[in-house]
């Protein structure tokens, strides 16, 4: 496109924006969009969706993981553009492996699924530097996300090349494809206040810039209010039931739900309870949304140095339906999945009429769709947080706990409420856990010596900032200078050293001295080390360390990192600033440059091979070959006896490591009360602990026989210690009452339930199977998953439950005492198993 073309002006769009789409790629259907929903082939729909960044996990398991999110009751996969990845360097694309985005739309359509492209091409997303490339950041007078005509052309320019290469591959839905949304920018309101008048505009050019791209499907602008028309302003957050777009005429969008929240190096676990998660999009329903998306519905791994920063971990599990490794994590997909029934039941009310409103008490509510004929949905609210309470609609009387909502698709039934959890949940994988190696003798190393170690290191007489000097080609860089001591001066001192980040390792005379970090909030940290020196010259090495690259916030993108301060403080603390002594400079260590980590290096007469392995020191390369674990189940290895450090397995970067990070030993609760506002300090787990000691390695990366591995340790570990896992089955429970509904897929529109009574129903993953039942119970259970007792009122159910769930991928057990015997007649009973599924 000829960049010099005026864009297309906003008033001549029509806010219908006509799209095609239709499962068949043969064929082709309209879509529009209205005050109440997107308008598909001349049909309201209510959308349910998902994301899958398609760079976080490998292409070999994306049919896997769309397959799962369908059967979680997905309509849309929604997905980033990582520009950094797909034009590193200006004018050379690349669409390869892991970063296949055609070959990833095409499979999501093949599953016969919806896609929402948020091109950006600002991502966020805790991706390195936020999606966007680092030459763009040395394009002279640049500056980006705001009116500077070098940033808009760029921009213009990779939204030009992403829209053109999907009209090529006829993916959009006016061209029988399954793209069905675009996004511009990603959150700007946030920061826009920044930027000033600019930041206005911007957003007026960003939208013009999207829609002149003629793609023939709407746009959306996530969480920006000043969103133009046509352009739909979305909602992102953990609550969206009171957004309201800025235009009566557009429907009301939640581009971002968050399942959960992204893992930190030295920060606790972070945990979103289901009962929570499926109170805000049922929420969300009733006061009028059409279109959902869970950030995020499977989060992945950032593989390499792909992790934003500063310190992002290496997983991206996100606490999703769908974890890490692929496997889906219970109770929270199988409640989930309930819930998109339950509304799916509703979606011909929902798309009919608004919701009518009927408050029912203090804190308690009704919103009740109505169609044509006067047939009706209801959603019944109970938002308060402390009493469960129990109200009269339509004559009848329903208890609605605290924090919650129940849906009733025929305005009397009550087929879902948010805090009743009655999907089975996975309460422990069994795994193999082998030892890398039986001897230290089959490990070989490598020692990085401190300080310069190339004929490309150069001198300045001042402290160079970090990313501009790095270019990000490596997460580190030497600061080396001498300290020289006259006779008569103090050999004693203290070094005081200030960084803007990430970490830093210090050595004097070689020898390390301090090591200081910061974290994610603040990646800033001072060092102040008491240190011993020589008469004459000392020599001072200083490892500055990166650990992802900004992602976030107003001007991220100029955000410096490194040391900006170095000065030595005598014993009577008199202080001299050696800033703006002679310093000189590496990029990268030693082992980067010979290419340690890639196995054509394996048989380099480079590493060191004997009896006795040094361990628990900083700046080894450690180099081991390995056996995976047979079967098809994920690997992981564990890596909680080494400090800090990246690993490679076969010359594919798993990302970086740091177990020796543990987050504070305050702030998480044994158990957590789900009701309330949710934030990402609610319900932390793991005080105490690294956020991390798992590492997933893809399973197409590994192969029969011999696989390399190879680590960079920059703390200190012991690399024997590593083990490498596969889960071979799982721990699974159900508990369910004779009050829970029956199963929200055996109601019949018109006609109600199909089932009478509830059912407790066990699924193991795909290619396991039910090998034992340890408990059932039909009575009075005592305890949680893992733990159950009998009660005093009890059945012995357990032969009946082997006989009809032993050999079987899944099954269920009506909970009724029709079926199960009467041990306690009067008495309300419920319905516990516990059972082992494998290959």
């Amino acid at each position: 496109m000829d960049m010099k073309k005026p864009l297309v002006p906003l008033a001549l769009v029509f806010v219908s924006v006509f799209v095609v789409y239709c499962f068949d790629r043969a064929l082709s259907a309209s879509v529009t969009y209205d005050n109440r929903a997107l308008i598909i082939d001349g049909k309201r729909r209510v959308l349910q969706s998902g994301s899958i960044h398609y760079p976080r996990s490998t292409p070999e398991v994306w049919p896997e993981l769309i397959r799962k999110s369908k059967e979680g009751g997905l309509d849309v996969i929604e997905t980033y553009v990582f520009w950094n990845y797909h034009e590193p360097v200006r004018g050379e694309y690349y669409f390869g492996g892991r970063f296949d985005l055609v070959k990833f739309v095409k499979t999501v359509h093949e599953a016969g699924l919806l896609v929402h492209l948020r091109i950006g091409p600002y991502a966020c997303a805790e991706w390195n530097y936020g999606g966007f490339p680092l030459w763009l950041h040395f394009i002279p007078g640049i500056q980006f996300r705001t009116t500077n005509d070098l940033y808009k052309q760029e921009m213009l320019r990779f939204l030009t090349k992403i829209v053109g290469l999907m009209k090529e591959e006829k993916l959009f839905a006016s061209q029988g494809g399954p793209i069905i949304l675009a996004q511009v920018e990603n959150e700007y309101e946030l920061v826009e206040w920044a930027y000033g008048v600019a930041g206005g505009l911007y957003v007026k050019w960003a939208a013009e810039a999207a829609i002149s791209l003629n793609t023939t499907v709407p746009w959306v602008m996530c969480r920006q209010g000043d969103a133009p028309d046509p352009i739909i302003n979305t909602c992102n957050g953990f609550y969206c039931d009171r957004f309201t777009p800025n235009s009566p005429l557009k429907p009301k969008m939640w581009t971002e739900n968050y399942s959960g929240w992204f893992k930190a190096f030295g920060y606790p676990i972070p945990h979103r309870p289901v009962e929570d998660l499926a109170f805000s999009v049922a929420r969300f329903f009733e006061t009028g949304g059409t279109f959902q998306n869970y950030y995020m519905y499977f989060g992945g791994t950032n593989f390499g140095r792909t992790a934003g920063g500063p310190l992002v971990a290496t997983s991206y599990d996100y606490d999703a339906p769908i974890d890490e490794y692929g496997s889906i994590r219970q109770p929270k997909w199988g409640h989930l999945r309930n819930l998109h029934l339950a509304i799916k039941l509703c979606d011909e009310y929902l798309i009919s009429s608004d919701p009518t409103h009927l408050q029912l008490g203090n804190n308690l509510e009704a919103h009740i769709y109505y169609k044509p004929s006067n047939e009706c949905a209801a959603f019944l609210a109970n938002y308060g947080s402390e009493q469960d309470a129990t109200v009269t609609y339509n004559g009848a009387s329903y208890f609605l706990p605290a924090w919650s909502v129940s849906i009733l698709p025929d305005c009397k039934n009550v087929v879902f409420n948010t805090a009743k959890v009655v999907s089975q949940r996975n309460f422990a994988y069994t795994t193999t856990d082998d030892k890398l190696t039986l001897s230290a003798t089959s490990w070989s190393w490598y020692i990085e010596k401190p300080g310069v170690w190339g004929n490309n290191s150069f001198t300045e007489s001042r402290l160079l900032e970090q990313i501009n000097t790095t270019k990000d080609t490596s997460d580190y860089l030497w600061y080396t200078t001498s300290i020289n001591i006259e006779p008569g001066q103090p050999k004693e001192g203290f070094l005081l050293i200030e960084s803007l980040g990430h970490a830093a390792l210090v050595f004097v005379n070689k020898k390390l001295v301090a090591f200081g970090y910061g974290n994610h909030d603040d990646a800033s940290f001072t060092i102040f080390e008491k240190i011993s020196l020589v008469k004459g010259n000392n020599t001072l090495d200083i490892l500055s360390m990166m650990v992802g690259l900004q992602n976030f916030g107003p001007w991220f993108d100029v955000q410096g990192a490194g040391v900006f301060s170095v000065v030595f403080v005598d014993p009577w603390y008199n202080k001299y600033d050696i800033s703006s002594e002679e310093w000189t400079y590496q990029v990268g260590l030693e082992g980067e440059y010979l290419g340690l980590d890639e196995v054509i290096q394996a048989n380099s007469s480079l590493w060191t091979e004997g009896n006795i392995l040094p361990i628990n020191s900083s700046l080894i390369w450690y180099k081991v070959y390995f056996s995976a674990p047979q079967g098809k189940g994920p690997l992981a290895l564990n890596l909680t006896s080494m400090g800090k450090g990246q690993a490679w397995v076969n010359g594919q970067s798993i990302g970086r490591y740091w177990p020796a990070y543990l987050s504070p030993p305050d702030g998480c609760t044994e158990n957590c009360d789900y009701r309330g506002e949710y934030d990402s300090t609610k319900c932390q787990q793991s005080c105490g602990q690294p956020a991390q000691t798992l590492y997933h390695v893809p399973r197409s990366w590994v192969h029969p026989g011999e696989n390399l591995l190879v680590l960079h340790e920059e703390l200190g570990g012991d690399p024997t210690q590593i083990s490498v896992l596969t889960r071979t089955g799982q721990e699974i429970c159900s508990i369910v009452s004779e009050d829970d509904p029956p199963p929200a897929d055996s109601w019949i529109r018109n006609k109600g339930f199909g089932s009478q009574s509830p059912e407790a129903q066990l699924t193991c993953e795909q290619g396991w199977h039910i090998t034992s039942i340890n408990f059932a119970s039909f009575g009075s259970p005592q305890g949680n998953c893992g733990s159950f007792k009998e009660g005093a009122c009890h059945a012995n159910i357990l032969s009946m439950v082997k006989k009809t769930c032993i050999g079987e991928e899944q099954c269920s057990i009506p909970v009724s005492a029709a079926k199960l015997g009467d041990p306690c007649p009067d008495v309300l009973k419920t319905l516990a198993i516990e059972a082992i599924c494998s290959e």
